[in-house]
């Protein structure tokens, strides 16, 4: 089968949304924001920094975005990466990760971060295998604060 990753636009926000619920459904908890995921955040979000969706003859199947860093113009934070259920098992996630760490490279970022929920600490190798490295001094700045603080990682990029 094969898969292609293409840069989300203004008019997958509706789509990026439903993967993201559907996606989390029965693997984030209950609590998390991504199970009331909008249209509307979404294209907030393509606006001020991009997303990916990975696809499969046509179909979208998974999706990922970044934001630029509050505070940190030289830095992206990832958020809401996932794969539709019927489609995980495969390390398709990585297609989507790898597609943004050279969009990142090829952006001129000097920095990548993402956050690992803690009741998701088995994704701290995955990560790692991608050279991020947990950062315990760095908070997330998208954080949950109704949720435990999770564990940051970041990949430095130059």
């Amino acid at each position: 089968m094969k898969f292609v990753v293409r840069t989300a636009s203004g008019t997958d926000a509706s789509i990026i949304a439903g993967l993201t619920r559907n996606a989390w459904a029965g693997k984030v908890s209950v609590t998390s924001s991504g199970h009331r995921e909008t249209a509307v955040l979404v294209a907030e979000h393509l606006r001020q920094g991009g997303g990916f969706i990975l696809l499969t003859e046509n179909e979208p199947i998974g999706s990922v975005r970044w934001l630029p860093h509050d505070t940190e113009q030289d830095c992206w934070e990832i958020l809401r990466m996932g794969i539709l259920p019927e489609h995980r098992g495969n390390s398709l996630s990585q297609h989507l990760l790898e597609a943004i760490i050279h969009h990142g490279i090829d952006s001129g970022i000097g920095e990548l971060r993402l956050a690992v929920r803690s009741d998701q600490r088995k994704l701290v190798d995955f990560y790692a295998a991608f050279e991020f490295e947990l950062a315990e001094e760095l908070e997330y700045s998208h954080a949950n604060p109704l949720e435990p603080a999770p564990l940051v990682m970041r990949r430095t990029l130059r």
